[in-house]
């Protein structure tokens, strides 16, 4: 999925995001996903017995970026990619919405993603009708990101009070 995406992007003249290089031909990419699928919760959409996408979460951002910590406990996504080839049917809308109840789950209120700025802020744009709100932007070397989080309504614990 994630070479697919790659291709995809480049084909809309997106070659800054993620590069032209597959992530399977890149082995340092290749042990960060492996790290992200077997040391984080990870969760796939599939249809049918196929993978359609998959989001991977942690309990914070990559301690590589440059993201200042949450001070509060949260979860993160790290990684959220669907087939290409199912564009627009909104698995990673599902995806999303299954992340937000993972973090209700763990009494967690605090959901946060970060993602690339540029190409005019359309992804930006996607987490924010995932009802996200920007809060920082940052600079990876010149690769342009935005933090956004998103506040998840814990249900009641006992005795009825918000947990």
């Amino acid at each position: 999925m994630l070479d697919g995406a790659v291709v995809w992007m480049n084909a809309r003249g997106n070659t800054e995001q993620w590069g032209t290089t597959p992530f399977s031909a890149t082995p340092h990419l290749v042990e960060l996903i492996h790290r992200y699928m077997t040391e984080n919760a990870t969760f796939v959409a599939e249809a049918d017995g196929a993978p359609l996408g998959a989001v991977v979460l942690d309990t914070g951002p990559n301690p590589k970026m440059p993201i200042e910590p949450a001070g509060e406990p949260e979860r993160y996504v790290r990684l959220l990619v669907s087939d290409r080839r199912c564009a627009g049917r909104g698995i990673g809308a599902a995806l999303l919405a299954r992340a937000a109840e993972e973090t209700r789950r763990a009494g967690v209120e605090l959901l946060r993603v970060d993602c690339w700025a540029g190409g005019g802020g359309e992804l930006v744009a996607f987490y924010e009708r995932q009802g996200f709100t920007p809060t920082e932007p940052f600079l990876s070397g010149t690769w342009p990101g935005q933090v956004l989080a998103r506040r998840i309504g814990v249900p009641p614990g006992p005795g009825g009070q918000e947990g």
